[in-house]
């Protein structure tokens, strides 16, 4: 028989998984790695340093994309809609997973504000959710389609050489896709322009300031 969970269980698993997005150990789906099979070329300096500050700010991304579902699956009201949300994170740490592994490969580092991308985007996404499932549905499939864009974007951006981290970009444009209309077949609602306009314009300062840190 299926255990029902208390608020308080739910408050003690989100801690969880907040700790594991925050510091490592993220449960992931198991697929492979998308550029096991890509051969690797060295970069210059200057290569290095910028798809490095590209795959920061992916990573930025998927850790904020943790604190979005997360915060909705806290308050969604339908348990469907609750394990939709989960689900999609799961898939997610795919996501952040792979970005984390080619951070290293660049012998680089994640960004030094991750702990404010996860928080601000927990709470927006617990936001989202206490206004109502259709909205925080919604929610989801416009951010999807904001981070489809900008992926799009790094796909001329990479270094030609790259082609590891763009075989990684490949698949998670794929998986958000995928994950927007899924969001939109669910029951999302479209959102206001000017909410569109103000989640357009948080996505890039998040960028600008983790290309850097």
């Amino acid at each position: 028989m299926q255990r029902h969970l208390t608020a308080l269980d739910q408050l003690i698993i989100n801690a969880d998984k907040s700790l594991t997005t925050l510091f490592g150990n993220t449960r992931t789906t198991g697929r492979p790695y998308p550029a096991k099979e890509t051969p690797s070329q060295e970069l210059n300096k200057d290569e290095q340093q910028h798809a490095s500050g590209l795959m920061r700010i992916n990573h930025a991304g998927e850790v904020a994309a943790q604190g979005l579902y997360q915060g909705q699956a806290l308050t969604a009201k339908l348990p469907e809609v609750r394990q939709q949300m989960e689900r999609a994170a799961t898939e997610e740490n795919d996501h952040l997973d792979w970005c984390d592994q080619r951070l290293q490969e660049l012998q680089s580092h994640k960004s030094r504000l991750t702990p404010l991308w996860y928080s601000s985007s927990f709470t927006i996404g617990a936001l989202a959710g206490l206004a109502g499932d259709k909205w925080s549905l919604g929610f989801v499939a416009e951010t999807e389609k904001q981070v489809v864009k900008h992926l799009e974007g790094h796909f001329n951006s990479l270094p030609e050489k790259d082609q590891r981290s763009l075989a990684i970009l490949k698949q998670m444009h794929a998986d958000e896709s995928q994950h927007a209309q899924a969001a939109v077949e669910a029951g999302g609602a479209a959102l206001p322009w000017p909410v569109r306009k103000l989640m357009g314009l948080t996505a890039e300062i998040m960028t600008r300031t983790a290309y850097k840190w």
